[in-house]
């Protein structure tokens, strides 16, 4: 496909004398499922940062649906946003607020719906990753680690985006629990026909919800490839 959805070109980020990412190259096409692998502090969450705008990089470009993102107004960055869903590593739900207005905030702030309506889609998102009724009444510091991962999933897609970022969706859960929550973003990316890119050091999880790999090393991409080519490839 000649017009990728997402196109990083030679990216660079320093921080300090620490240079994190040293000229990195990723495309993806729509409808793709991306995952990016690496050891901690090879600069996945970075890359994630940059694509979304909330770290500037120093050189090279990203280009969002043939957009290059530094050259866009604060305007068309924000209407950019609105097509992103986010699951944060640590779940990131506000405390104060009970799990049907996490799942609704998008909605309620960012599409300025009624909030009758959005609550009415956040107990529909709540059930569509396994969570009846009466969990949406409660606040996150009732649910368990592995709940609040699935309210922070149906948050993710609650404004049906047309790009998902993952942040390290399975960390702190056990196996059992990280299986469920892998076969839950499947199932909701297919539904939704998003495009997703995650990020994670968790290689089960990876195979399970990409149909492609990039390896991070360095600040680079060292191979990038189809997920069921991942054993047979040549870099050790």
């Amino acid at each position: 496909m000649s017009n990728p959805l997402i196109q990083m070109t030679e990216v660079k980020k320093k921080f300090g004398t620490k240079q994190v990412l040293d000229g990195l190259n990723l495309s993806i096409n729509k409808g793709d499922s991306v995952v990016i692998i690496g050891g901690s502090g090879t600069g996945k969450s970075v890359t994630l940062k940059c694509i979304l705008g909330i770290l500037k990089f120093d050189s090279g470009e990203i280009k969002i649906n043939q957009t290059p993102i530094n050259q866009i107004t604060n305007t068309q960055h924000e209407k950019m946003l609105k097509k992103f869903g986010m699951l944060f590593q640590g779940s990131a739900l506000f405390d104060s607020l009970k799990v049907w207005q996490n799942v609704a905030f998008g909605l309620i702030y960012g599409q300025m719906m009624k909030q009758s309506l959005a609550k009415e889609i956040a107990f529909h998102k709540l059930s569509q990753v396994g969570l009846g009724y009466e969990i949406g009444e409660l606040y996150p510091s009732e649910l368990s680690g592995g709940m609040q991962k699935r309210v922070a999933l149906a948050r993710a897609i609650a404004t049906e985006p047309e790009i998902i970022f993952f942040d390290e969706p399975t960390t702190g859960l056990d196996p059992i629990m990280a299986d469920i929550i892998n076969d839950l973003i499947v199932n909701c990316v297919e539904k939704l026909g998003a495009t997703a890119l995650s990020i994670t050091h968790d290689i089960s999880s990876a195979r399970k919800i990409s149909d492609r790999i990039a390896m991070l090393h360095e600040g680079r991409i060292i191979w990038d490839g189809k997920t069921n080519e991942l054993d047979t490839s040549s870099n050790e």
